[in-house]
């Protein structure tokens, strides 16, 4: 079931975000995305629509909007390659006509997915908090 996140879900959806990016995002400092736990909670979840999709009560991913920007997608490693993030996206497809999303080019795994999903790449940016190289992609063709 997805549904709009509590309060009561803030301690799973850190714990899924943290231990979803140290996977994700191996090419970055572990210390980095450790460093971001209190903004998640006080800044970037507070000023964000965000659901959670849950199973036998157990929170399994999340995803976050910012406006028209997909924010934040992450399902649990254990949970990750199930359709959980299809589910997700799908969701948040519906909430919004056209999504916009940042992904880090050495997240293969990431970009393979959201391409699949019929989003195309719009720019090419370096992300100023990582110094990373980041894809903006879209969910409308240009």
């Amino acid at each position: 079931m997805i549904r709009r996140f509590e309060q009561q879900d803030m301690d799973a959806v850190l714990d899924i975000w943290l231990q979803a990016s140290l996977k994700a995002h191996d090419f970055i400092d572990a210390s980095f995305w450790q460093s971001q736990v209190d903004n998640m909670r006080n800044l970037y979840l507070p000023a964000s629509e965000t659901y959670v999709i849950e199973r036998q009560s157990k929170v399994l991913g999340f995803y976050s909007l910012h406006d028209d920007q997909l924010a934040a997608l992450f399902v649990a490693p254990e949970f990750q390659a199930k359709g959980i993030g299809k589910q997700l996206l799908a969701h948040a497809g519906a909430q919004r006509p056209v999504l916009s999303l940042a992904v880090y080019k050495s997240n293969t795994a990431s970009c393979g997915f959201y391409l699949a999903q019929g989003f195309v790449v719009t720019h090419e940016q370096t992300d100023e908090q990582t110094g990373q190289q980041e894809y903006l992609m879209s969910s409308a063709p240009l």
